[in-house]
Formats: C-alpha cells, sequence, structure tokens
C-alpha cells in the first residue's frame, strides 16, 4: 500500500505526518521525493547502507558533421541550444533530457552522455527502511530521481510505503502520486492554506486518487480548511492541535509518537483509518 502525502506549500507539516505515519507501522517504507530539499532523514537518522548516482542523458555535439542547419534548436522547447558562429551551443542546465535535437539532426551530429543530476540514498531507522533522494543544486528536475525512487519498491498492508511529496502540485509532484493507492492532503487553517489545499485538491482529482485531509495546527474557532472540507464533502481524516508541544518535540526533529503517548494514538488511529479507506476502495473497484 502506497500512501503519498502532500500539501500545496513547504510548512503544512506534511513531513510530520510521514515520518510519524512510517514509524507507528509495525514495519514500512518512508521514502523521501521532496529531491530539492529532503530532510525526513533529519528526524530518523538512519544508518545508510547504500548509495547510488542518478544520471541522465545529454547531447555531446561533434562539430565535424554539424552543418548548422537550426533544426536542432528549432525542436527544442526549453531553450537548451543556441546558434553561435553557426554551431549549436549546448546549455546543460537547461536540457530536459528529451533526446530530440538526437533525432531530428540530418547528419547524426548529436550523440548522448550521461551526466550526474543527483543521488539516492538508502538506508535503515529502526522498523523503518528509508530512501531519500537528493537532487544536485541547479538541475532542471528531479523527475528522474523520484521515479528512481519509487520504482520496485515492496508494499504491503503490514508494510506501507510512505512517499513525503514535494511541495506544490508541479510534475515532480504528480510523479510522486501517479502510483500512489491513497493521497494525504495535509492542510493549515488559513485561507491561504484552502487555496494551497484546493490546489493538491484539484491535483488528486486529476489523477482520480482516493484521498483525505489532515487538518494541522487547529485552534479553537473557525477553520477555514475545515469549512472547505465540508462543502466539497472531502473526508477529513485527523485534526492536529497547534501544540507548543508538538511544536518543540518537531523543531528539534524528533519524532513526535516516540514521545508522546497522545500523538502516537492519533498516528496509529490515522494509519488504520488510511488502511481502511484503501481496503474500501479495493472492495468498491473489485
Amino acid at each position: 500500500m502506497k500512501i503519498a502525502v502532500l500539501s500545496g506549500k513547504g510548512g503544512t507539516g506534511k513531513t510530520l505526518v510521514s515520518v510519524n505515519l512510517a514509524t507507528v507501522a509495525k514495519s514500512s517504507t518512508y521514502i523521501d521525493c521532496d529531491v530539492e530539499e529532503p530532510n525526513g532523514h533529519l528526524f530518523f537518522k538512519p544508518t545508510i547502507l547504500a548509495e547510488k548516482d542518478v544520471s541522465v542523458k545529454i547531447p555531446k555535439l561533434n562539430p565535424k558533421l554539424c552543418t548548422g542547419c537550426r533544426r536542432c534548436v528549432d525542436f527544442c522547447k526549453f531553450n537548451a541550444l543556441a546558434i553561435i558562429n553557426n554551431k549549436p551551443i549546448i546549455f546543460d542546465e537547461v536540457c530536459h533530457s528529451c533526446g530530440g535535437c538526437v533525432l531530428v539532426c540530418p547528419e547524426k551530429a548529436f550523440s548522448e552522455i550521461d551526466k550526474s543530476i543527483g543521488k539516492v540514498q538508502m538506508g535503515k531507522s529502526g522498523n523503518v527502511d528509508i530512501y531519500t533522494g537528493i537532487l544536485n543544486i541547479g538541475e532542471a528536475t528531479g523527475i528522474p530521481i523520484i521515479s528512481n525512487l519509487l520504482s520496485n519498491k515492496q508494499d504491503t498492508l503490514d508494510k506501507p510505503v510512505i512517499i513525503d511529496c514535494p511541495p506544490g502540485s508541479s510534475c515532480i509532484v504528480m510523479e510522486s502520486i501517479k502510483d500512489a493507492d491513497y493521497c494525504v492532503l495535509v492542510a493549515e487553517p488559513t485561507l491561504f492554506g484552502v487555496h494551497n489545499l484546493n490546489m493538491v485538491y484539484e491535483l488528486v482529482t486529476l489523477f482520480k486518487k482516493p484521498f483525505g485531509v489532515v487538518l494541522n495546527k487547529c485552534l479553537d474557532g473557525d477553520n477555514p480548511a475545515e469549512l472547505f472540507c465540508i462543502e466539497k464533502n472531502i473526508k477529513i481524516l485527523a485534526h492536529i492541535p497547534f501544540d507548543p508541544e508538538l511544536g518543540k518535540l518537531n523543531s528539534e526533529a524528533n519524532i513526535v509518537v516516540k514521545h508522546s503517548d497522545k500523538y502516537h494514538n492519533l498516528f496509529s488511529s490515522l494509519l488504520e483509518k488510511i488502511i481502511t479507506e484503501v481496503a474500501n476502495e479495493a472492495t468498491t473497484n473489485s
């Protein structure tokens, strides 16, 4: 069972929910797909067991074969190629590795070489297997790293896979949730929080994913995010209070379910609800 945890922006509590869900399970896999700024490892402090490089293909020009016809430049929609002195110049920082320039070149002047864009670390922390993607600074996209992270991970009801998604609703978030069995949307109790919740709500609806909402930082009084869920008939899975104790533990990179029975019960209940939702969805679709 793959559970993707996402939010419309950073700082809503997405990693808080992810690491605690992974910890309360008897055995689990935690995958940090927030490859531009992964921080799950700060909480788990895993023993690193393996590390591998992730590379993509970028073009390499043989200037002796190039006639300066510009077909490669005209084809590239990412402006990764420009003609200088009648020869293409490659800007590999913005190349999206589509291979189009290789295909359209009539003189076969382009070949492809490997370029490292980041790495994947594999580790262990207690009952949790940890996979962390790290994108090199300045790279155009983390999709190849996320694809690598999510490939061939075994998951069962007894060993859920918790996917800590990047914030927002861009292509890297789409890549993170495309194979998820269930999505957990984390939202803050503000009008701005509603705006960001609506972004990921529209995304998971587009992908036809079953989902529910966790409302974080809840206070007494009106909660615009809760009203949004009621109006849209969205299932609210849990309310996490605005709690100084929780904030202190989390800011010090502590996994709160290890320090508080109250939150251990809350996140255990949340995981049970998600498992039930996934089981019900499977029964409905069978």
